[in-house]
């Protein structure tokens, strides 16, 4: 892949944004304009990064920030104590429904992608204040992704916290089910996830995740283990069952490479051994996908030989 054919398959693919919309149910989000496209590819083998498009255009990490999370949850408590208070099973349900636990009486969310295990996920993370939490979430953000520019955007935050009245009773759910294992305030459980999602990346840096990932947990920039090779396995082994909401069995039949996507318009991929990928392009279909970029990285997995599947 060289950059011409890159820029290529962004202009090819462009033209899908007219099929999707921002996420408007989130006010700040809703402003965001729609047409836009970018793509970064990190080379692991190579340690060489190339983008196209509006790869550098900073927009909200939203559900992508719920991997960095589960990261640290698993750093800061063990694999074995994660994993006893959240599952790792596909959900057929919306990633914001609380049925799943209802139905079948479970005492834990299903898996830390779906916003209740994704609110179970922040409250594991060590600290004794909400804002200690959340500091140690952005530095181990910036340090995940190489860059240290990675930081809360206030005006979405806010716009979160003011819609977030699902995330909320899921929340107190969870609580009035006893499956939190710690003492927590929920109410600070959630400012924490709010600002979680509220913070700001670019397709590079979600390039550099993904390649931080498919190289089992090495930093291919600086050789440095940042995080372990069983942490790193299991991610992407749940980013592949459950990365995209109720798309993520259509999405590996056809794409086939662990994926997470988030509802700022980002797509953040790890190819085994191979290439960390990052999309932006807002405008998302009826699953909260970006429809441009799950069409670009369609073109872009085919053209890399990167199906993991094949």
């Amino acid at each position: 892949m060289n950059q011409t054919e890159l820029d290529q398959l962004v202009e090819k693919n462009f033209k899908y944004y007219k099929d999707g919309h921002v996420a408007d149910y989130i006010p700040a989000l809703g402003r965001v304009n729609p047409k836009q496209l970018g793509v970064a590819l990190y080379d692991i083998q190579n340690n060489a990064q190339m983008s196209a498009g509006q790869a550098n255009v900073r927009f909200a990490i939203e559900s992508i920030s719920k991997v960095p999370v589960l990261l640290l949850a698993i750093k800061d408590r063990g694999m074995k104590a994660v994993f006893e208070a959240v599952g790792a099973e596909p959900t057929g349900f919306a990633f914001n429904s609380i049925l799943n636990m209802e139905i079948n009486h479970l005492k834990h969310p299903m898996n830390p992608f779906v916003n209740a295990g994704a609110l179970m996920t922040s409250s594991l993370v060590k600290g004794d204040t909400d804002e200690e939490r959340f500091g140690r979430i952005l530095s181990f953000m910036q340090e995940l992704m190489n860059d240290d520019d990675i930081t809360l955007d206030n005006e979405i935050y806010e716009s979160e916290h003011a819609t977030c009245s699902i995330n909320r009773s899921l929340a107190y759910y969870e609580l009035g089910n006893n499956m939190f294992p710690f003492d927590k305030d929920v109410e600070e459980i959630i400012d924490v996830y709010c600002k979680q999602c509220s913070i700001l990346v670019t397709a590079e840096d979600l390039s550099r995740l993904g390649a931080l990932l498919a190289n089992n947990g090495v930093a291919p920039w600086s050789g440095k283990r940042l995080i372990s090779q069983e942490a790193a396995t299991i991610t992407k082994s749940i980013m592949t069952t459950a990365g995209l909401y109720n798309q993520s069995g259509d999405y590996s039949f056809h794409v086939g490479v662990p994926s997470k996507s988030g509802v700022g318009g980002g797509l953040m991929v790890a190819s085994p051994q191979k290439y960390g990928i990052g999309t932006f392009s807002p405008a998302l279909d009826k699953d909260g996908n970006s429809v441009a970029g799950i069409h670009l990285l369609t073109d872009l997995v085919r053209d890399l030989n990167l199906n993991i599947f094949e």
